[in-house]
């Protein structure tokens, strides 16, 4: 995984002699389950999956397993996962890692991936990715949204279809979201007219374009080197909807490598002044992180409401 490694590498022994019994014996039952009843561990080693799940590197006698776990009832949020995960891999633009197996073990739920890590990332990677971003951009829909909904982090991810694309974005996304934030005392009624302000300008703001496949959560730790030392993907939150909300994503925190956003561009050129306007496509993320992470979040989306308003 590209993402910064978490935590120590611990042998079985060791940490079966400690706290962390419980969860050796679980990870344990869960790597029988799915590579095989004969399956013992050689190694667990505890990475970065987020800041809303945890996350495991297992190796095994059998080999190498990605194990995601969270909260028993939210198992629904890794079957959701899985079936973007297929419809991703369905495109044929970029490797997907193989679902091993998904489900509930004592007061867990799980998700394990066949684990990608063994490869180096290629001299063209990032070049790669944007090829690959675009081509997957390409596939559209006659309407905004999925025909399922799922999770953004452990919110609730609603992708009813929609045709208007403004109203997708502004119905589907930013306002309830922004309810929610003010439900929880993070925004107030003031902040909220601004962004319904924002709403009903965002057929002036931004282009209207069709809708795009998305992979829904595109930060660098959702990106694996796949094998072959190209660009995979992991952990959607699929839809279809302006492709300039996942670029802008992308640029959010840690921009992604040299050569994607050009390579982005070659493949499928965006409107010009795509820089000026993707911090309008950001409030969903900052909105999404306010709501899971607190208030440290609040001042970006404030900057960016006084900026459009």
């Amino acid at each position: 995984m590209l993402g910064s490694i978490l935590g120590d590498f611990f042998n079985v022994e060791t940490c079966l002699a400690q706290e962390n019994r419980n969860i050796m014996s679980l990870i344990q039952k869960i790597a029988r389950q799915v590579s095989g009843s004969d399956t013992d561990l050689i190694s667990v080693k505890k990475i970065s999956g987020g800041s809303i799940n945890d996350a495991y590197k297992v190796r095994t006698t059998n080999g190498e397993i990605f194990l995601k776990t969270n909260r028993y009832e939210l198992e629904p949020m890794f079957e959701k996962e899985v079936r973007g995960l297929s419809e991703l891999r369905e495109l044929g633009a970029m490797g997907v890692p193989p679902v091993l197996g998904i489900g509930t073990m004592e007061d867990l739920s799980f998700l394990a991936l066949e684990l990608w890590s063994s490869d180096e990332p290629a001299s063209d990677f990032w070049e790669n990715m944007g090829r690959g971003l675009a081509k997957i951009h390409r596939n559209s829909a006659p309407a905004f949204g999925m025909d399922f909904s799922n999770y953004i982090g452990e919110l609730v991810q609603n992708n009813t279809w929609t045709e208007d694309g403004f109203e997708f974005f502004a119905n589907r996304r930013l306002l309830p979201l922004a309810i929610k934030a003010s439900d929880l005392g993070l925004m107030d009624r003031h902040e909220i007219k601004i962004l319904e302000s924002v709403c009903k300008a965002l057929p002036n703001l931004l282009p209207k374009e069709k809708p795009a496949f998305l992979h829904g959560d595109l930060w660098e730790g959702n990106v694996v080197v796949a094998p072959g030392g190209q660009a995979g993907l992991i952990d959607p939150a699929v839809y279809f909807g302006f492709r300039e909300a996942e670029l802008a994503f992308t640029k959010l925190f840690q921009p992604f490598g040299s050569g994607f956003y050009e390579s982005y561009q070659e493949e499928f050129p965006l409107v010009s002044g795509f820089e000026q306007r993707k911090d309008i496509y950001n409030l969903y993320p900052l909105l999404v992180h306010l709501i899971l992470f607190g208030a440290s979040y609040r001042s970006r989306i404030l900057y960016v409401l006084n900026k459009f308003r």
